[in-house]
């Protein structure tokens, strides 16, 4: 064959693979369904709740008893910070989680609520579903996920129990997150 016969045979090998690249059938299925949303492989970086939190705001909210309280659930989250308690008050888990505001908010968890902390998103919401008066969340955005507050409060609490936990987790929230780097 010389090189002009076989420009009809190119011109329809190419017009075949130009069609079959417009088939968007099974671009159809790819793109009707909502994009999933991906988890960040470990939890924000640069601000550390266990050892970065001033000092001075613990004392100021007496919170005591500092306890490592890591965990890790199905689907890659991952939460790393500590617990600390108030004698007779609340008590709250600090943690970095790559978790992010945009995730609790999509959950339309009860009382669900947006904020700007120290300049960052925020997000309170009842996560608890048993007694959820008595725990309120808040997630503060940070690069990769969240810095999650837990934080519980029994009405027997001689100290806070007659404060609504959420109003609590505020107050201390404003207190921790002027802490967090920018960058973080």
């Amino acid at each position: 064959m010389t090189s002009s016969s076989w420009r009809p045979v190119l011109l329809v090998i190419g017009a075949v693979l130009v069609l079959a690249g417009c088939d968007t059938s099974s671009d159809t299925v790819a793109t009707s369904t909502p994009a999933k949303p991906s988890v960040a492989p470990d939890v924000p970086s640069g601000f550390d709740p266990c050892t970065d939190i001033p000092q001075s705001v613990l004392a100021s909210e007496k919170l005591l008893d500092k306890t490592k309280d890591d965990s890790n659930a199905s689907g890659g989250i991952k939460w790393r910070g500590c617990l600390w308690a108030k004698t007779d008050g609340y008590a709250v888990s600090i943690r970095t989680t790559n978790i992010t505001i945009e995730m609790v908010k999509a959950k339309h968890f009860p009382e669900t609520n947006e904020y700007i902390i120290g300049g960052r998103q925020a997000v309170t919401s009842r996560q608890s579903e048993r007694q959820s008066e008595l725990a309120c969340n808040l997630d503060v955005k940070m690069q990769g996920g969240s810095l999650e507050f837990l934080l519980t409060n029994s009405p027997s609490n001689r100290l806070t129990g007659s404060r609504d936990s959420c109003d609590l987790v505020r107050e201390l929230a404003e207190k921790v997150v002027p802490s967090i780097p920018a960058n973080a």
